[in-house]
């Protein structure tokens, strides 16, 4: 985390308590978009714990790190006793055919002229990825530097906890929370994550 982002976070003084807390964390692209993307398909609507543990089930069924030739040649019974669900497997197909269409290129450089929203746009257009899917590839898998996602719970409970005692708060109240964190929320957002799971 450079010394902007620090300046601009610190800014708000319950972020400035959380970065000494937890230190600097970054927000970097992923090596592997699509494996990112997988990563979030699986975690859709799951605890971390169990998550983490589907996953590790889901690299070994298929032999190692996902690709889309492994994910679909991967035996749906593999991929099922691995614990996901028949959706999810076929979220994941969808995703491995979209990233082997020559007419899309949802890598960093294919999306780079895109805005955050023109990214969600395209994202959302594969079935099983969502407005939360998406908004993780931009933050994990790209690295954009400028992401709120308030569709994620965590990020609700979060903010709730942190800004207002664990008291309900409207997601237009938390957007303006976050409005102090711009151009950086996507790190807001980690602390947020990193302080909710502490």
């Amino acid at each position: 985390m450079d010394d902007r982002v620090a300046a601009t976070l610190r800014e708000d003084p319950t972020m400035a308590a959380l970065i000494d807390r937890h230190g600097p964390l970054d927000v970097a692209p992923a090596d592997d978009e699509f494996a990112r993307l997988c990563t979030s398909i699986v975690n859709q609507q799951l605890s971390t714990a169990s998550a983490a543990a589907i996953h590790e089930r889901f690299v070994d069924a298929l032999g190692g790190d996902p690709t889309p030739d492994r994910v679909l040649a991967a035996d749906e019974a593999a991929l099922r006793e691995a614990g996901l669900s028949a959706t999810k497997v076929e979220y994941l197909r969808n995703v491995a055919d979209a990233f082997r269409d020559g007419e899309r290129d949802l890598t960093r450089e294919g999306l780079a002229d895109l805005s955050d929203a023109a990214v969600v746009d395209r994202l959302t257009e594969i079935r099983g990825v969502g407005e939360w899917t998406a908004r993780m590839y931009l933050i994990f898998a790209l690295g954009r530097e400028d992401v709120l996602p308030l569709g994620d719970l965590a990020v609700r409970k979060g903010i709730e906890r942190i800004y207002n005692d664990g008291e309900e708060l409207s997601r237009a109240e938390m957007r303006e929370i976050g409005e102090a964190w711009r151009p950086y929320r996507s790190y807001g957002t980690r602390y947020v994550w990193t302080e909710y799971e502490s």
